[in-house]
């Protein structure tokens, strides 16, 4: 007797510039089950090397547990059977126009956190502006390319 199998999920990647933030917190979040069936993988195309510690920080807010990510190049997802890929910033959107996994490609656009400028309070909002808006977005932009 064969054992029975879970469903089927399906992958998408996010793709930003750095994968710092914005791609860390669309795979985050659509990891942590808030996105229905996806399993999520994010990359940059020029990897700042590290995870911004205020993604971090709004997505502990909300309950989900992002330590011990990393920083990671598009390169290291060539060639893997993406249903969909993601790119949240315009650059990676122009610096990725094909990707070689297959799979259906669309464009999300986030502002840049990271880019924030004030005082802490002001750039905390800036994360928690984006980790909102993708709260909203993902499940329906997922649900649409499913």
């Amino acid at each position: 007797m064969s054992a029975a199998k879970g469903p089927v999920r399906r992958q998408v990647l996010f793709l930003c510039t750095g994968n710092s933030c914005r791609s860390q917190l669309a795979e985050a979040i659509v990891n942590s089950g808030r996105a229905g069936e996806w399993t999520a993988s994010s990359a940059g195309s020029r990897p700042a090397g590290y995870v911004h510690p205020l993604a971090i920080r709004v997505l502990e807010e909300i309950g989900i547990d992002h330590r011990g990510a990393r920083s990671k190049p598009v390169s290291e997802f060539r060639g893997e059977p993406f249903d969909l890929v993601v790119t949240v910033c315009s650059q990676a959107a122009e610096e990725c126009p094909v990707w070689l996994g297959g799979g259906k490609r669309v464009h999300q656009e986030y502002p840049d956190p990271a880019k924030a400028e004030g005082e802490e309070a002001q750039v905390l909002g800036a994360f928690r502006s984006v980790r909102d808006a993708m709260l909203v977005d993902l499940p329906a932009l997922l649900a649409r390319n499913a």
